[in-house]
């Protein structure tokens, strides 16, 4: 089954084909650094995280790299409001931003930071300008001639002047209003670097090309980024990359994130509603959030919603019991594999799910319909699975949910628990307990019943009364 992605440069569908396969080598832009990580970030992020989890699952190796831009304007703006050196405020922020991705199960192979690479920098501006697609303006700033590149404007479609004249700030030494920098002179108070125009810093569009291609080679296979980086940073990087190193296209596939919303509005620090995201993770934890990311399409708009949220943590906490439900199967059930028709058919129902996961997530990555395929094996566990007590057909169930963990990473401690105790004497423990429960409801000595079952609840285990008799599962937060 082959991986179909839409393709922002082509605007299509397209198949996935990596340069060397089974290598995929993805840059993704990451924060810059100065306030605390919001749950707008943390959408783009786990959004692409999913791609990358599908991508190892379906047996490519990903070399993922995600910068940290720790100078900028706005930076230097923060630092100036309260009084402290830029690397402070650097520093507290990608501290932050770092503790978001470990608590979001989020891994990323290298962070490069701009302020560790400013000797490189350098070196590809310098090319720019011996290539004649940059030039030296009187201050000491170092500006992208856009003129020098026919096909700028190919990721955006924006091919008017007019339409960037609107985009940048009219500064006088620039040749062309729509010319960007590359190289900022240094200002009275700012920090900068030594170079061969004059104390300055980089600009922001130069920083993710040199990052990017230094640790993945001067074409590589995905660029992503939110929406918003499509023009004028992603369109701006492509015409950099492609003067400078004479190859097209720079980046095989571009894949973009759609924005997370509040009652319609984007979330931005600049309109003040943002969500921080270590409030959201302290107040749902990082698996709910995952699961309510994973419940969007990656280039869909996602509102942000309380409701949302909390169905997102209670179908969690139902897919933990289905788990919980299979293990207790398997490990009480004989591991005989002579199946009747009712095992046959339950069988039958798991592979048809396992197809509609791999078809759904090969499709663009669409993450709703695999997410309901998903939902569909929890409701089997309880409605065909349970009932039947087959040890085989558990233990296929629970290697789906092992599979598609591998994705989703919500279920990781239930499905990994390792437990050092005699697991089918603790079954047959609070099977007893619960017949002994049963037999003091058929008594109607319903108030000890009641307690037997808020005690066990305490110990994590809840139970289940249905007209024909008690179940129970471990519950878990």
């Amino acid at each position: 089954m082959s991986i179909t992605l839409f393709n922002t440069l082509s605007k299509s569908l397209e198949r996935f084909e990596p340069r060397n396969p089974p290598i995929v080598k993805a840059y993704f832009c990451g924060p810059t650094v100065y306030d605390y990580t919001h749950l707008g970030h943390v959408r783009a992020y786990l959004a692409f995280d999913f791609i990358k989890r599908y991508l190892i699952l379906r047996g490519y190796t990903v070399i993922h790299v995600q910068n940290i831009t720790d100078i900028d304007d706005k930076i230097i703006k923060r630092a100036h409001k309260e009084g402290v050196d830029w690397r402070e405020i650097a520093d507290r922020y990608t501290k932050d931003y770092l503790e978001v991705l470990r608590k979001l199960k989020i891994v990323v192979n290298v962070h490069p930071r701009v302020t560790h690479h400013i000797k490189e920098i350098i070196e590809f501006i310098q090319l720019l300008i011996d290539k004649g697609h940059a030039y030296v303006a009187p201050s000491g700033s170092v500006y992208f001639d856009i003129t020098t590149v026919p096909d700028y404007g190919k990721l955006s479609g924006r091919r008017s002047y007019e339409e960037w004249r609107q985009e940048e700030e009219f500064l006088a030494e620039k040749r062309h209003p729509f010319d960007f920098a590359l190289w900022k002179a240094a200002k009275p108070g700012e920090p900068w670097w030594e170079s061969p125009w004059g104390r300055g810093r980089p600009g922001w569009h130069t920083e993710c090309v040199v990052m990017s291609t230094k640790y993945l080679g001067n074409t590589f296979d995905i660029h992503g980024g939110g929406q918003d980086l499509i023009f004028p940073h992603h369109e701006n990087e492509i015409a950099m990359a492609e003067a400078a190193f004479g190859v097209k296209p720079w980046v095989k596939y571009w894949i973009h994130i759609g924005y997370l919303t509040v009652r319609g509005e984007k979330m931005s620090k600049s309109l003040q509603n943002v969500v921080l995201a270590k409030e959201a993770i302290a107040k749902w934890g990082p698996e709910t959030i995952r699961l309510w990311v994973f419940s969007a399409h990656y280039r869909k708009q996602l509102d942000f919603n309380e409701d949302a949220l909390n169905r997102m943590s209670e179908l969690r906490k139902k897919m933990l019991r289905a788990v919980e439900t299979l293990k207790r199967i398997v490990n009480t059930t004989p591991p005989n594999f002579s199946l009747d028709e009712k095992a046959l058919n339950a069988l039958r129902k798991l592979e048809e799910i396992e197809l509609r996961f791999h078809e759904a997530m090969s499709n663009d990555f669409n993450t709703p319909q695999a997410l309901a395929a998903i939902n569909e094996l929890t409701s089997m566990v309880f409605r065909d699975i349970e009932p039947l007590d087959n040890h085989a057909v558990a233990l296929r169930a629970l290697s789906l949910y092992n599979e598609f963990d591998r994705v989703l990473a919500v279920l990781e401690e239930a499905l990994q628990e390792k437990v050092n105790i005699d697991l089918e004497l603790v079954y047959k423990l609070v099977d007893l307990i619960i017949r002994v429960r049963t037999e003091l409801r058929k008594r109607k000595e319903y108030d000890l019943s009641d307690k037997i079952r808020e005690e066990l609840l305490k110990l994590g285990i809840k139970v289940f009364d249905y007209k024909d008799g008690s179940r129970w599962v471990f519950e878990r937060s």
